[in-house]
């Protein structure tokens, strides 16, 4: 079982469309995966089309972490009962009670909770841990849980800019709380292959990143936004548009796999 992050210290990157684009890639390849809404605005929630009932949300599992039973406590993305490949998407539902923990004050013993909730989970090949655009608590603790982390950017000047700070806040982290995370690489989102802007930071991109800058890049889709509001898997949205996006999420989940270290049990962090 691998745990990623998918994270940025920008916001309107594309984080949560990344998010659902490589859970979309995962669900047409039949790998069980589990989506971590950990952001307080719970996008991903609802872009996974989740039917809330009566299981705890992510939030108020943290709240008690030994005591969550994460199995009871998922609810399934309709994505399932829409397509076609009869795979495996739980998701953990998100909620603003999850921002409680979003402060910069948080011990070690916090920046555990989402690992104890995890601990033991054999239903899953692959977590995706949906991560607030900020370094406070919530982010931190998403990557003590992690194996690796996934950086999203826009070919824009603030965006590589955050995600070289992004870079060195792993780094850091890594030191001080979690030796085992390691960065899985960096998306560029949104793309524009006419801009000259864009083709400018990405080649500024491929010089500071190098080999870290994931390939294919995502371009800017102008009905994303409908696909997300109709709660839709991108691999069954019809035209071409969003067949050329599945078959780039496709790669790119392919590419991320690939780049996993061996798994480790997580009831030894």
């Amino acid at each position: 079982m691998q745990v990623v992050s998918i994270s940025s210290l920008k916001g309107g990157v594309g984080k949560t469309s990344v998010t659902t684009g490589l859970a979309s890639a995962a669900l047409a390849a039949g790998i069980p995966t589990l989506v971590v809404d950990l952001d307080p605005h719970a996008d991903a929630t609802t872009a996974l089309g989740v039917q809330r009932g009566g299981q705890l949300d992510i939030g108020r599992m943290l709240k008690s972490p030994r005591k969550a039973k994460l199995p009871e406590n998922v609810a399934s993305s309709s994505w399932v009962s829409n397509g076609s490949s009869g795979g495996k998407l739980d998701v953990a539902v998100g909620s603003a009670f999850t921002g409680i923990y979003d402060r910069p004050d948080l011990g070690r013993r916090d920046l555990r909770r989402l690992s104890a909730v995890l601990a033991g989970t054999t239903n899953y090949e692959l977590i995706l841990v949906d991560c607030p655009p900020s370094l406070n608590g919530l982010t931190r603790m998403a990557w003590s849980a992690s194996d690796r982390v996934v950086l999203v950017a826009e070919p824009g000047l603030f965006s590589v800019a955050g995600t070289e700070r992004t870079m060195r806040a792993i780094q850091l982290f890594r030191q001080e709380f979690a030796p085992h995370l390691a960065p899985a690489g960096i998306v560029a989102n949104r793309v524009r292959s006419g801009s000259a802007e864009h083709t400018f930071r990405l080649s500024e991109m491929e010089s500071m990143f190098g080999e870290l800058l994931l390939t294919p890049h995502i371009p800017e889709q102008a009905n994303w936004q409908q696909i997300q509001g109709a709660a839709h898997s991108v691999h069954h949205w019809p035209g071409d548009s969003a067949k050329n996006s599945a078959k780039l999420f496709d790669a790119l989940l392919q590419s991320l796999l690939q780049s996993q270290p061996a798994s480790r049990n997580r009831q030894q962090r």
